[in-house]
């Protein structure tokens, strides 16, 4: 603040003024009239008490002068207080106590932001500094984690009594790692990396407002930042999610297969049904006229055919292609003289 600067300007300069004073007076009666005679006058200058009072006052006006940042709120420790300290803090602007008799402790209330990360450039302190906690089914876990908080103002007083300016080493920071600890070891490792990883988070959230509340801390958020886990167990779930992918792809595989087949026992039941509806429609046909298996037969025959031969049992089929051409007529071949046969020379005829 500029009057803080101000003030203690002219205390330094009033109290420098003073000494110089005494010096110069000093050493220009020791010059003239000895060493024991300049320090019997010097306390019978008036101008030396005069220095003195304004410096004094000045020096006084400057402890009994506070001013409070608006980021920040003041804890008064007073001798002339019952408790050793005043029950209500300072808030921010310029505030009057008594010189010697009381000094101000400020505490920062802007929201302040604690991280304990595994990365060594990110946490509040260098270096690994995650929390290791274990399911409920013996895992080991690795919590990477951010709280912001701040100082409920009117409860600053209590807070230099309980912590002075330990409260992030010895409050934050352990209450954090406990509570983190035990409401891990309540869920197994599948449901910490799973959906219930938000339920997690509530909940400690919750626990951590409450408890932080009970101590003169509000709580803004707190951040489940990073979960990991050991070495073996990494590679135990990798392992496993490469076999489920394995079964779905080979289940998938299976019901590609299943369809083809469906859709080709579909294919031949239409085939098949098909088949029966054009056979009932044909056995209707015949009912009505029997004469439709002649006109079947005949569209099944060869073109080509002219004459055919069927057994005596079997349907005449006319008429048939081709019938009325005049078929070639044949030349008779001359006729031929018997000829006459020698009697038998042995044979008597018979009279």
């Amino acid at each position: 603040m500029i009057l803080e600067r101000v003030l203690n300007v002219i205390v330094i300069s009033c109290w420098l003024t003073f000494f110089a004073f005494i010096i110069r007076f000093v050493v220009y009666t020791t010059i003239y009239e000895g060493i024991g005679s300049a320090f019997k006058k010097m306390f019978r200058v008036g101008t030396l008490y005069v220095l003195f009072l304004i410096a004094s006052a000045i020096s006084l006006l400057n402890t009994s002068l506070v001013f409070i940042q608006p980021q920040d709120v003041g804890v008064v420790v007073s001798l002339a207080s019952p408790n050793g300290y005043r029950s209500r803090p300072l808030r921010s602007g310029l505030h009057w106590i008594i010189p010697l008799a009381e000094e101000v402790h400020t505490y920062p209330i802007f929201w302040q932001t604690y991280t304990m990360s595994a990365k060594p450039n990110e946490g509040a302190q260098k270096g690994d500094d995650s929390i290791a906690a274990r399911t409920s089914d013996g895992q080991e876990v690795l919590i990477d984690c951010t709280i912001i908080f701040q100082i409920d103002p009117e409860e600053a007083p209590r807070i230099y009594i309980d912590w002075q300016d330990r409260y992030i080493e010895d409050l934050i920071r352990p209450t954090m790692r406990g509570l983190i600890r035990t409401y891990v070891s309540q869920y197994k490792v599948d449901e910490v990396n799973s959906s219930k990883r938000m339920d997690l988070e509530n909940d400690l959230s919750t626990e951590l407002k409450d408890t932080l509340g009970q101590r003169g801390f509000i709580m803004d958020d707190f951040l489940l930042r990073n979960i990991s886990f050991s070495n073996e167990y990494a590679t135990a779930v990798e392992k496993k999610q490469v076999a489920m992918q394995d079964a779905v792809k080979k289940q998938y595989e299976a019901e590609q297969i299943q369809k083809l087949a469906g859709g080709e026992a579909a294919r031949i039941r239409a085939i098949a049904q098909a088949e029966a509806d054009a056979l009932d429609m044909l056995g209707k046909a015949l009912a009505r006229n029997p004469d439709v298996i002649t006109l079947r037969y005949v569209d099944k025959l060869s073109p080509n055919i002219q004459v055919m031969l069927v057994p005596n049992n079997a349907p005449f089929l006319l008429p048939l292609p081709n019938f009325n051409t005049p078929m070639p007529t044949a030349t008779p071949s001359p006729a031929l003289s018997p000829t006459p046969t020698s009697p038998n020379p042995t044979q008597t005829p018979v009279p």
